[in-house]
């Protein structure tokens, strides 16, 4: 039977009405086209006027029925099922998705061609209808007509609470979310018969073979290079500790299946970088600035300084530790380098010692394996038993220019250089650093003989010698201190307090760990600078510590012995600048927990300001001490290894003992 607009009827629909004929009318109806006039006789037989158009949803047709219907029908409320649990693929590669939406283009390529778009790829298409295709384009409203009459025509019939006398109200509710429930299918793609098809996932017949571990461009293996020791580390770590790190690595990538390899996990690291994004169009410009130093993107120009550090400020960690000969070295050098008080590591790291330790290198794998894989040895220079270290983040290597160093000796009569000083200068950016440990002549009254010791080192110490003065105008070929921008200068300056043995000890006792004013009243240096006669243009923070010499080895107590020295601060760090207020002294301590010497090391944390600079002088080229640096680390986590199994052992050889 046909509708007068030519549309055939269907049984099974929507919302069916039957009258004891057994004619069945569509229900279909479309807000834009012609209104439904309904009535419902003593008979519960529903007649249309006009039929709807096809193309209707199921909630527009459940709005035509009247209103007399709806008030005599009690539908019972239905509770929406709970969606479906999604199921569980493996995560496609790159190689595969790539592959899909080549093959999703070329289809609908051959959907625009073809007009009945009827493509098959030789039996890849997923047959994804309930009923048998139809030969003609049918619309969606049709298709689902035609589906829901497959499924039950006759119990559409049966359930209608009109058409027999058994049905009931609530058999048209519970049909009705039937059907909601099978339309909702329908629009999820499960029941379309005429619908696009759809291609099957693709599997590969066979295991893909193994990629090798080095399969990096000859550009990358030169600029990640790793050791020959070191390429099963990524196997060898996940069978230990099950995962290589927590970060977005190329672990991760690899298990969410955003990888296949290790080939592409290289092409994908810059995407994941934090490193500032280049433009290509920057790249390809060209100006009339093209050359110069002051160009956007120097390498020690203002926009990477800025990048690195926004306030244009540095942490700056200087030291002094007269070692007193000592073969021994302490066990723990954290609270030496690394001070509780401090929130963050500094920037920049320089150790001076005083009559050394017998192996030198030894020393400096101590302090590379305090400070750990975030920093690396610069440079180190010795002057007899004179050490100087300076460590930097690794990440600042590329702004140092070349370093230089000089020495001075101050006493020619011993065969050991005991006596001097000793000097390293390099710039960073655009702003030259000077850093000088000294140790002067002993005695507590000798102090002209400390002043000649300076003199002599501000005039001998040639420096720089190949990295130009960043200002010129503003240096003296008398004093090496004037040709620098930052100046530090820390040692064994040996000054004391011109006081007696008992007088100090009371005013040690008497007043609080930290007021020491009184003591420096007698201070031979402070004293001096005051003067103009020493150090002159140099600073000094100010001291809240107790003098650092002279204990007894292994103890607080100050010299017991029979010659009973009078505790002073011999150990002191100084500091000059250029200009005003560019150091800013943050803290000025001793280190009272390292007692295997007579002297307390004594540090200072600087804040330093830090201009840009030219690319016309001579680069380290990211240069350290790359042995030093993998001693260092190997023994930090040797250290750390047995740590663990000590206090493994420890637990494991508890004993209970049942009384």
């Amino acid at each position: 039977m046909s509708t007068p607009n030519g549309f055939p009827q269907h049984s099974g629909t929507c919302v069916t009405q039957s009258t004891e004929g057994g004619a069945v009318q569509d229900l279909h109806a479309k807000k834009a086209g012609k209104a439904a006039k309904a009535a419902a006789g003593s008979n519960g037989v529903l007649t249309f006027e006009d039929p709807p158009s096809v193309g209707t949803s199921l909630n527009e047709t459940l709005k035509l029925l009247p209103d007399e219907l709806k008030a005599n029908m009690k539908i019972k409320s239905v509770t929406p099922r709970p969606p479906r649990k999604p199921r569980l693929e493996r995560a496609a590669s790159l190689d595969e998705k790539s592959w899909r939406r080549w093959r999703r283009f070329r289809t609908s390529q051959e959907s625009l061609t073809d007009p009945n778009e009827t493509s098959s790829s030789n039996g890849s298409l997923q047959e994804a209808s309930l009923s048998p295709p139809v030969r003609s384009r049918a619309s969606p409203c049709r298709q689902c007509c035609q589906e829901i009459s497959l499924h039950g025509s006759a119990d559409a019939l049966e359930a209608s609470p009109v058409g027999k006398s058994r049905g009931s109200t609530s058999d048209l509710g519970k049909r009705a979310s039937e059907i909601s429930s099978a339309f909702g299918g329908l629009l999820r793609g499960k029941a379309f018969a005429g619908g696009k098809p759809r291609l099957s996932q693709i599997m590969p017949a066979r295991p893909l073979p193994p990629v090798e571990l080095n399969v990096a461009s000859h550009t990358l293996r030169t600029a990640n290079r790793i050791d020959s020791d070191c390429l099963d580390y990524r196997h060898y770590s996940q069978h230990k500790f099950g995962r290589v790190s927590s970060s977005l690595s190329d672990t991760r990538l690899h298990g969410n299946g955003m990888v296949y390899d290790n080939c592409s996990t290289d092409s994908m690291k810059s995407t994941f970088s934090l490193l500032t994004p280049i433009r290509s169009k920057d790249v390809r410009s060209r100006s009339y600035l093209e050359g110069s130093l002051l160009a956007s993107g120097a390498l020690l120009g203002a926009e990477e300084l800025s990048r690195y550090f926004p306030d244009r400020n540095i942490g700056i960690f200087v030291a002094t530790w007269n070692m007193q000969g000592q073969k021994e070295l302490p066990m723990n050098l954290d609270d030496f380098l690394l001070p509780t008080d401090a929130d963050y590591a500094q920037d920049m790291y320089v150790i001076g010692v005083q009559e050394g330790c017998p192996d030198r290198r030894e020393w400096e794998i101590r302090l590379q394996e305090t400070l750990g894989p975030h920093y690396v040895m610069l440079y180190s220079a010795a002057h007899g038993v004179l050490y100087m270290s300076v460590f930097i983040r690794r990440d600042l290597i590329w702004f140092c220019s070349e370093v230089e160093y000089a020495t001075v000796t101050t006493r020619i009569v011993s065969q050991i250089k005991t006596k001097g000083a000793l000097g390293i200068c390099f710039t960073f950016f655009g702003t030259s650093f000077l850093f000088i440990t000294s140790h002067f002549t002993s005695g507590d009254s000798k102090v002209n003989e400390r002043k000649l010791d300076y003199n002599k080192t501000i005039q001998a110490l040639t420096l720089p010698k190949n990295v130009p003065d960043t200002n010129p105008y503003r240096s003296s070929s008398s004093d090496v201190t004037t040709r620098f921008d930052e100046v530090f200068w820390f040692g064994d300056f040996n000054f004391r307090l011109n006081k007696d043995r008992e007088t100090v000890d009371s005013i040690l006792n008497q007043n609080p760990e930290r007021d020491v004013s009184k003591l420096l009243a007698y201070d031979q240096l402070t004293s001096e600078m005051s003067r103009g006669s020493i150090f002159k243009g140099f600073q000094e923070a100010d001291i809240h510590f107790r003098p650092s010499y002279k204990f007894d080895i292994g103890k607080d107590s100050y010299d017991t012995t029979s010659k009973q020295r009078t505790p002073s601060y011999t150990d002191r760090v100084v500091y000059r600048s250029r200009y005003r207020d560019d150091i800013h002294a943050v803290k000025y301590s001793s280190c009272p927990v390292i007692k295997t010497s007579d002297h307390r090391p004594v540090f200072a944390l600087f804040r330093v300001k830090v201009r840009p600079g030219r690319d016309n002088i001579p680069l380290a080229a990211g240069q350290f001490d790359r042995e030093l640096y993998l001693i260092g680390i190997k023994r930090r986590i040797t250290r750390e290894l047995q740590k663990r199994q000590e206090q493994k052992d420890q637990k494991s050889s508890s004993v209970c003992s049942v009384s």
